[in-house]
């Protein structure tokens, strides 16, 4: 009976299962009743689960890799948008609608600083 649970088996378990395996091999004349757990399919098994395990490995390493870039490409975006704002303050002034178009506040449009006293302050 295949099993169709989803749930991962330890580590411990799976260094346990290998032991077991390694000490089937030493048994001689093992012939099970099931043709599903004989020496040569217990062998195929392990080897198609190191398989997955270097394949899901290879992905994480990619996946990590291609999330790098685009950490990368996200930073180089953002340093040129940040100079794209930096330079158009610089050619049309910090107060015009270019400025405003790129979504800045104009000069003209910021709060002025109030004044604190110490009765307000205080109070």
């Amino acid at each position: 009976m295949t099993s169709t649970s989803t749930t991962r088996v330890s580590t411990q378990q799976l260094e346990a299962d290998i032991d077991t395996y390694s000490a089937l091999k030493a048994i001689p004349g093992y012939q099970p009743h099931n043709p599903r757990f004989t020496l040569q399919s217990a062998g195929s098994a392990l080897d198609q689960m190191r398989a997955a395990d270097e394949a899901a490995i290879q992905a994480q390493n990619t996946l990590a890799a291609a999330r790098d870039a685009l950490l990368a490409a996200q930073r180089e975006f953002h340093e040129i948008i940040l100079g794209v704002k930096n330079e158009t303050k610089v050619i049309y002034g910090p107060d015009s609608d270019e400025v405003a178009a790129l979504g800045l506040k104009k000069k003209s449009e910021r709060a002025k600083p109030k004044r604190m006293t110490k009765a307000t302050a205080a109070g």
